[in-house]
């Protein structure tokens, strides 16, 4: 029996949950997370986009055929041409400069995640350098969908409400989705062996999601 990638949630299922649901999630979702917390990993978050950037570069160097090198030229297309403009407009309307963020220093748990993953990637194969990154493309997709599900949830009079509008898009859940659908298809044909070796790496990656959103919560007290 082949494995999928709600197996990988199933194998970590605590520490999926602690990310999904985490207090920082929480609270933007309710709206009342201290303004100076949401800054700070916005202004993280566009490192951390530079460095999913070079992630999708070392997956074109690993690709084996051209449909995975056209995957991965595309992946570091969308976010080079789209994402960091977006976030960099988003940055802007919470009067953060891109003169600001291009001369951040990384927070620690911004350099953990990102070393992470580029080590991951360099390491191993696309498999596990995917499986490494799908606590953030899989995982904000997961977390728009459960806050959108919360009672405590505010959308009207919410100033983080156009974070979860950009995650609950069609557009992301449909990026979501094709990631699932792509790392179901290679999961089905792997052994128990390598499965495992492959739910370690996604739990390391969801603990260092975790840390990436006690960040900002530490960052405001």
């Amino acid at each position: 029996m082949g494995y999928r990638f709600d197996d990988l949630t199933q194998a970590c299922q605590k520490d999926w949950r602690t990310y999904v649901e985490h207090d920082f999630v929480s609270q933007l979702g309710a709206g009342t997370l201290e303004p100076n917390a949401f800054r700070h990993y916005l202004q993280q978050d566009y490192l951390f986009l530079i460095h999913f950037a070079r992630a999708y570069a070392l997956a074109v160097y690993k690709s084996r055929n051209m449909k995975e090198l056209r995957h991965g030229f595309e992946g570091l297309k969308t976010i080079l041409d789209v994402e960091l403009d977006l976030h960099i407009d988003y940055c802007r309307e919470w009067g953060i400069c891109e003169e600001q963020l291009t001369a951040l220093p990384e927070a620690k748990a911004t350099l953990a995640y990102t070393r992470y993953v580029l080590d991951t990637g360099n390491r191993g194969d696309l498999l596990d350098m995917h499986v490494a990154l799908a606590p953030c493309l899989v995982g904000y997709g997961e977390i728009a969908n459960w806050l959108n599900a919360q009672a405590f949830t505010r959308r009207d009079d919410n100033p983080y409400s156009a974070w979860i509008a950009m995650y609950e898009s069609a557009e992301f859940q449909q990026a979501m989705q094709d990631e699932i659908a792509w790392l179901d298809a290679r999961l089905a044909d792997v052994t128990t062996a390598r499965f495992e070796e492959l739910a370690r790496i996604f739990r390391d990656a969801t603990r260092l999601e975790i840390d990436f959103w006690q960040m900002g919560l530490d960052r405001a007290l």
